[in-house]
């Protein structure tokens, strides 16, 4: 494990939790779908609550309760956009819960990504595949990595935890800008 010399913080782990929860969700994600798609497309609603929740196959071209279905290709790159930036931000990363924050978000990103790319009707405007009915709203176990994602992001920033160490450009920044 690689320990960083300015602050003694296990480098590692952080990045290692991040890459894989992503891989779980992605992996758990994915394998969700394929199983929707084998057994719920084209039939009824399959109570597992009552009315409360169940499973239903359902092809969402848009962003949460079907928001911007005109627009697939714009969450599309919104999602590349935001995996790029969380792949740049990995450098500084020492959190482990930062790490299962990231984790959370990039392998929901990725999971919805993939079906944006790769799913009818074409690359860019896949519409992505919801199946579990919560009753108000139909959404993936993607979409429930982002909401957790933003959950612990939510708690780890009141609680003060923080996100990493500084990177040389940031303390340059510092001594120009001392705010």
């Amino acid at each position: 494990m690689v320990v960083d010399k300015q602050d003694g913080a296990r480098i590692g782990r952080p990045r290692i939790w991040l890459f894989a929860v992503a891989l779980l969700v992605v992996l758990a994600d994915q394998g969700t779908k394929a199983l929707a798609v084998a057994f719920l497309a084209g039939r009824p609603r399959v109570p597992v609550l009552g009315d409360l929740a169940g499973l239903t196959f359902l092809r969402n071209p848009g962003a949460a309760l079907g928001l911007g279905s005109n627009t697939t290709w714009l969450f599309a790159v919104i999602a590349i956009i935001v995996f790029a930036a969380i792949l740049i931000s990995v450098r500084r990363l020492r959190s482990v819960t930062w790490g299962a924050g990231l984790g959370l978000l990039l392998g929901g990103l990725v999971g919805n990504l993939i079906d944006r790319l790769f799913r009818a009707p074409g690359v860019f405007h896949g519409a992505v595949v919801d199946f579990i009915d919560l009753y108000f709203f139909v959404c993936n176990v993607a979409d429930i990595a982002i909401t957790g994602a933003a959950v612990l992001i939510i708690i780890a920033s009141l609680k003060g935890i923080p996100f990493g160490v500084a990177t040389h450009s940031d303390h340059a920044q510092q001594e120009v800008d001392p705010v």
